[in-house]
């Protein structure tokens, strides 16, 4: 009993004063300095068997150099030795080497056997060499943004963003301290026994295909560079159930050597964490929605002026150019028209609209399983003004995240589901179980029936109007609509007349699809609009997927 009250004082009460003095007075350094649990991207199947786990974020083993300066008989002779064998910063040698009271310094990590061996026959007075183990990706900057980094905050070692943050509780491993001795292991679980709900230790498999993730950060290069784009993102996600194969944003970082990054803000994950204004890619939702009602058919007519008038504004097609009369609401999509869709807006009526429109989970978090997420900024769907929801129509005035637009994408392609995107698909444990991970689906407004009918009208939209028809698959069924938006000036609380935001979307096969496709590109110089940057990008991705994962023909 005395025991135990001893051992909480120390242990709760003062731990962290303890933990501090501690930190030098355990003699023998671990070899398993730090473990963590693997992150696993997985390949493709074949013939109905799951894919080979791929290693992404795991473990590697090397040696740290350490020195004892009460045994470091002339500090500049050592440095100099050493230095023609290992990278060092004098000044920090020198310093380190000076605290002769300090039986265990530090000088040098990450060492590989060739190296250790060397600096070991040298046999220096007061150099000590032990095995250590840290982070590795090796991937480099594949997913980055997704799979996060391991570092300090404060003292303390963990996940820092991604999926290492968000699985930081199931990748960490309890045998992280630097020093053991064999009162410190009697006894080392008594906090954590007493004060905190224990959680398993397991490995993530991630729904990731390298292959995919891979060939869709090179086609955001690509087109990052054609056009300078101020950033640039991308997502290829399975539109039944949410599982994600890839995703990437532009710029991003390697994991392996975070600390060249200049500007903190890379690390966030821009598709979870930022809004945009999409433009015409919202449309189809609206669209929908009118369908869904009865209100129009993909034949129902209207006169298009070119521009229409609403509360005192002027509201132009992109090419302030008139169809006429007999304009059909299969055209308004064709030619991305904007009249057309304040006509549709209006034959809704304002509460019908903020109905369907959050009905496709505009204004929620989508759920993902990546931190930080936001949720759309749409707080002009409860305004009195009509202007607010004439602009809506056409995407403008509302906010999403790019991974919550390639959600309500994806239910008009799904049977009108609204879906959790993840990335995220098992949890093996070290006692060899596992945990399939489950993910809730929604309903929208809109019924699968007029699923189809949308399909249908945005199928003909990549027959006949992509590229002219010529962007048109033999034999595959493609849905698709393009997006060009004014960015949003947020100190004039206008737009800006020379930036543009492009997005891009597609579903294939259209009927019961396999992948959802969403592209960004944010102010793209020389060039206009969106099918221009990323039609042939899209067309690039849309045939490597059908070809790599041997889709049938379905048409």
């Amino acid at each position: 009993m005395i025991l135990a009250v001893k051992l909480f004082s120390v242990q709760i009460l003062h731990g962290k004063a303890y933990s501090e003095l501690a930190d030098r007075q355990y003699v023998t350094p671990a070899d398993n300095i730090y473990e963590r649990g693997t992150i696993f991207f997985q390949s493709k199947g074949v013939d109905g068997k799951e894919g080979t786990l791929i290693a992404a974020a795991t473990q590697t083993t090397g040696f740290k150099i350490t020195i004892n300066p009460s045994k470091i008989v002339e500090a500049r002779d050592t440095y100099d030795e050493l230095s023609r064998l290992i990278e060092l910063d004098q000044d920090d040698f020198i310093s380190k080497a000076g605290k002769k009271n300090d039986p265990y310094e530090e000088i040098a990590n990450h060492i590989s056997k060739e190296k250790a061996d060397a600096v070991s026959a040298l046999k220096i007075p007061g150099v000590s060499i032990f095995k250590e183990k840290w982070r590795i990706y090796p991937g480099g900057s594949l997913a980055s943004h997704a799979l996060g980094l391991v570092g300090y905050k404060d003292d303390e070692l963990g996940g820092r963003y991604g999926l290492e943050r968000v699985y930081n509780s199931e990748l960490s491993r309890n045998n992280d301290s630097l020093y053991v001795n064999f009162f410190a292991e009697v006894f080392s679980d008594i906090k954590k026994t007493l004060f905190e709900n224990e959680i398993e230790e397991g490995d993530i498999v991630t729904t990731i295909e390298p292959t995919v993730q891979s060939f869709l950060e090179k086609k955001l290069i690509e087109t990052k560079e054609k056009y300078q784009t101020d950033a640039i993102g991308g997502i290829i996600m399975n539109p039944m159930d949410g599982s994600i194969y890839a995703l990437s944003s532009k710029p991003d970082f390697d994991p392996n050597d975070f600390s060249k990054v200049k500007n903190n803000a890379t690390f966030s994950n821009p598709l979870v964490e930022n809004v945009l204004e999409f433009g015409s890619v919202v449309k189809p939702l609206n669209m929908a929605a009118a369908l869904n009602e009865g209100l129009v058919t993909p034949s129902t007519e209207y006169n298009d002026k070119g521009s229409v008038i609403v509360e005192k504004k002027e509201i132009f097609n992109f090419d302030r150019k008139g169809r006429g009369p007999g304009t059909t609401m299969q055209e308004v999509l064709n030619q991305s028209l904007n009249t057309g869709m304040v006509f549709v807006e209006q034959k809704l009526g304002r509460q019908k609209l903020r109905e369907y429109l959050f009905a496709y989970g505009i204004k929620d978090k989508t759920g993902i399983d990546l931190p930080n997420e936001t949720s759309g900024l749409v707080s002009n769907l409860n305004s009195s003004r009509e202007i607010e929801y004439a602009n809506a129509s056409f995407g403008q005035g509302i906010a999403l995240t790019p991974i919550e637009m390639t959600r309500a994408l994806a239910s008009l392609g799904n049977g009108g589901k609204l879906v959790t995107p993840h990335v995220v698909k098992k949890i093996v444990y070290e006692n060899g179980q596992f945990k399939e991970m489950k993910y809730p689906v929604k309903l929208t407004k809109v019924s699968a029936e007029t699923g189809e009918v949308i399909t249908d009208m945005l199928v003909e939209v990549m027959d006949k109007a992509i590229k002219s028809g010529a962007g048109k698959l033999e034999h595959f069924s493609v849905a698709v609509k393009t997006g060009t938006a004014q960015v949003a000036n947020n100190e004039t609380g206008g737009y800006y007349e020379d930036r543009h935001t492009h997005s891009f979307f597609g579903y294939f096969p259209a009927y019961e699809p396999k992948f959802i496709v969403f592209l960004y590109a944010i102010n793209p110089k020389g060039t206009q609009y969106a099918a221009t940057t990323w039609t042939d990008p899209f067309l690039d991705i849309t045939k490597f997927l059908l070809n790599y994962y041997e889709v049938p023909p379905n048409r």
